[in-house]
């Protein structure tokens, strides 16, 4: 009995045990696939076991990533002759956007859900170069002048040909007799003393030096889980805003999770932003000094403040630092438009006719000026374009093409000088915009009046 009773005892040890087994199983199984809004701080690999699982995915994941840009897009993108950047670079020209056995003409007779249900719709969201990983990412032109900026896990993904000045010009509000004064140098922190002393006041001058200087971010940093061979003193406001407008850097934005659902980013110029009153191409930031803050203290670490005090988050000064670095963005100014009068127009006596018939389309038929009224050709306002009309949701090299929701409206001041286009970089040239407003809007304008928009915004 007693031997009956022992192994009676037994067994249900057992099954206890197996079923305190079984559910560990099921809630390790359940934490293995919750989604955290957190990294992990707490890295348990070193260095080089980060960086050989990085390397082991890193050319596969730019395969799939040229095969997207090259299903998409005509890569080998011509460039204008004619019409040059105000740095002197040749614009590109399109559009470049591949169709899927139809043509512009037929898809403009199309409902958007008709393009959505085909599958046609030409410019869908852009993924990142490796969506799973993001980070801040650099062209290549610039990673040559700048080798800190190279990372060892992603290049990056879009020709140069269809990218800004790799040393845009710079002019400023305050001279604008001085015209260009980068005049084809790069300014760093080794040289933007010697360009700038006794053209800024003392205040513009130090917070330009602010801008200059390498503060730590996500990527680029001294951590074990850095994306640079070598530890690093971090970015530069100016890495990615490079002389004050843009060279096509991107990474992903900070405020959205899960990570397949964050939308890919690229930089805008910052020319102009005097007359600016929102700020980040979705975030609505009321002030230039809340966008300063904003970058160093959350985008610079993909909005997650507690990467931000591992890697060294520079605490910005309000009242000082913050203040020298917007007081100098404030005096950058947009490129001269010599065919623009004083009402941002275009004076009848130096416009072709088709940049005159274009900016009457721009007013008129094509609706452009609701969003984009003269003279600086933004209303200061966001507004959803509700893409999503026209692609279905669905997985692209890791990224969820779900809404893009309200986008802010860019000025459209020297517009020539900032492919790609839009906030994701998914028009390539001024073209490819027009055929993208063209379907978005529903406008049914045909070739000549394509061609006219495009002559009358390469002149703002």
């Amino acid at each position: 009995m007693k031997k009956n009773n022992f192994l009676f005892i037994k067994l249900i040890k057992i099954f206890i045990m197996l079923l305190v087994w079984t559910n560990s199983t099921v809630v390790f199984a359940q934490m293995e696939k919750v989604i955290s809004s957190y990294g992990p701080t707490n890295q348990t690999e070193t260095f080089d076991q980060i960086k050989a699982s990085r390397m082991a995915v890193k050319s596969e994941r730019s395969k799939l990533q040229k095969e997207l840009l090259d299903s998409r897009y005509n890569l080998s993108t011509k460039t204008a002759t004619e019409t040059v950047m105000s740095g002197g670079k040749p614009l590109p020209i399109g559009p470049t956007a591949k169709l899927k056995g139809t043509s512009w003409n037929e898809l403009d007779k199309m409902t958007p859900k008709q393009i959505k249900e085909k599958g046609l719709f030409p410019y869908k969201p852009l993924p990142f170069a490796d969506h799973a990983e993001g980070g801040m990412l650099f062209p290549e032109m610039i990673s040559k002048l700048l080798p800190r900026l190279v990372r060892f896990d992603l290049d990056f993904d879009l020709p140069e040909q269809i990218l800004p000045d790799p040393a845009p010009a710079i002019f400023l509000t305050t001279r604008p007799d001085l015209g260009d004064v980068a005049k084809g140098r790069l300014i760093t922190i080794d040289n933007y003393y010697e360009i700038f002393n006794g053209l800024l006041n003392p205040k513009q001058l130090e917070g330009l030096r602010l801008l200059v200087t390498q503060f730590p971010q996500q990527q680029f940093n001294a951590t074990e889980d850095r994306r640079t061979d070598r530890p690093s003193l971090g970015v530069t406001c100016f890495d990615c805003h490079a002389n004050g407008h843009t060279n096509g850097a991107n990474h992903l934005v900070g405020d959205i999770r899960p990570q397949e659902f964050r939308h890919r980013i690229e930089t805008p110029t910052l020319r102009g932003v005097n007359i600016q009153r929102l700020f980040g191409s979705q975030r609505a930031l009321k002030t230039v000094e809340d966008f300063t803050e904003f970058e160093q203290r959350a985008a610079y670490f993909d909005g997650d403040h507690c990467m931000a005090a591992k890697k060294g988050v520079n605490v910005l000064e309000r009242g000082s630092q913050v203040h020298f670095m917007a007081e100098f963005l404030a005096i950058l100014d947009f490129p001269p438009a010599s065919k623009l009068d004083i009402y941002g127009e275009l004076d009848k006596a130096e416009a072709t006719p088709s940049e005159l018939s274009g900016e009457a389309l721009f007013n008129g038929k094509a609706r452009c000026s609701t969003c984009h009224p003269a003279p600086y050709y933004t209303d200061n306002s966001m507004h959803d374009l509700k893409a999503e009309r026209f692609y279905k949701k669905e997985m692209a090299n890791g990224m969820m093409m779900a809404h893009d929701g309200t986008i802010k409206t860019f000025p459209l001041r020297g517009i020539k000088d900032s492919p790609p286009y839009m906030h994701d970089g998914r028009c390539f040239t001024l073209e490819d915009t027009v055929e993208y407003f063209n379907l978005i809007q529903q406008l049914h304008l045909n070739d000549v009046e394509k061609a006219d928009l495009v002559a009358f915004l390469r002149s703002l």
